[in-house]
């Protein structure tokens, strides 16, 4: 019986062993892990720009990149991946980096909203972010040709009415920003999308360049993209998205104005991470980010772009994009974005 008791007894003891080294070592990691989060950032941090250099949303990164390495004493550098519309770039920050807060996705819903309502089975969806903030946006604007027949947004809209197969408009893709604002608009106006004609552009400036070169009749980007060449008067604003009248065209009425009533799509910019990213430095990002849109010289960097600073911290910013994807999603099947 003894022998039987202490061989019990022993057992028990090596489990108490084993259970109290499992402790520490679980212990170890989360202060490791702890340390890390406290110590953030120890190092560079990379914002990924999933468009070509010289865009609104590489110019809002920069912005962003400057405040932040004055701010945390880091460098936050900007790197650009192009391509597939913005989904390379997105899939690397989001899938393929290492979830330890030093590589950002610069995000906008050319990537996300629009990407997800416009394909049936997408590579990427909003699950797949972390979002933390958002950052500027930017006003829609129709713009045609200079010596365009059209001298309103009424003019084009009851054109396109009767006409709509002879309707082309340049967009960076399928399911992108530009083809999105078309959509809306021509659901508004009873026009059959799948009637008028998309043009392929390489983004905003080859767009205007198309427009003005009488090789597409529309083109629909931000004010700030378009503003150069309307300066120029190689091409004219019939009218801007949004609530009151751009200070960049103060002449050119709104879409309201033009009796245009429910058009919504709008540009933004903000910031997400992979998943699995620590709580923590989600929330020094945040209130960073928080800080940054209140400094004035911040503002006039985005006042330089044509942007305006647009914040919404975590949480607000997590609603905005699954509202904008829901109402993005019935459009893109009602109009056949979708595919």
């Amino acid at each position: 019986m003894r022998k039987v008791l202490s061989s019990v007894f022993s057992a028990l003891l090596l489990l108490m062993v084993i259970l109290t080294g499992c402790s520490n070592d679980t212990k170890e990691t989360a202060s490791v892990e702890d340390k890390k989060v406290n110590s953030y950032p120890a190092r560079q941090i990379e914002l990924v720009v999933p468009f070509a250099a010289g865009g609104g949303v590489d110019l809002a990164a920069r912005a962003v990149g400057e405040y932040l390495s004055k701010e945390w004493g880091q460098p936050v550098v900007v790197t650009n991946k192009p391509g597939g519309g913005g989904i390379i770039g997105a899939q690397y920050a989001l899938k393929e980096a290492k979830a330890d807060g030093y590589t950002v996705l610069v995000n906008n819903n050319s990537t996300s909203t629009m990407y997800e309502a416009g394909n049936s089975n997408p590579t990427l969806t909003a699950k797949d972010n972390k979002f933390v903030s958002r950052i500027a946006e930017g006003t829609l604007a129709y713009a045609v040709k200079s010596d365009s027949q059209f001298n309103s947004f009424k003019e084009l809209s009851d054109w396109v009415k009767k006409n709509p197969e002879k309707l082309t408009w340049a967009s960076v893709g399928p399911a992108g920003f530009s083809a999105f604002g078309v959509a809306e608009w021509l659901d508004s106006i009873g026009v059959d999308y799948k009637k008028t004609s998309m043009v392929s552009s390489e983004g905003s400036s080859d767009s205007a360049a198309k427009v003005a070169g009488g090789h597409v009749v529309l083109a629909v980007h931000t004010v700030g993209e378009l503003y150069s060449l309307a300066e120029s008067g190689k091409i004219k604003i019939l009218a801007v998205q949004s609530a009151k009248r751009s200070p960049l065209f103060p002449e050119v009425p709104t879409v309201e104005e033009e009796g245009f009533k429910g058009l919504t799509v709008k540009w933004w910019t903000g910031l997400s991470f992979a998943k699995g990213t620590p709580d923590e430095i989600i929330k020094k990002w945040d209130s960073t980010i928080a800080k940054m849109e209140k400094d004035e010289q911040f503002v006039k960097e985005l006042e330089k772009v044509k942007l305006q600073p647009s914040y919404l911290n975590a949480e607000e910013f997590t609603k905005a994009v699954n509202k904008e994807k829901d109402s993005f999603t019935k459009l893109a099947e009602k109009t056949g974005i979708r595919k």
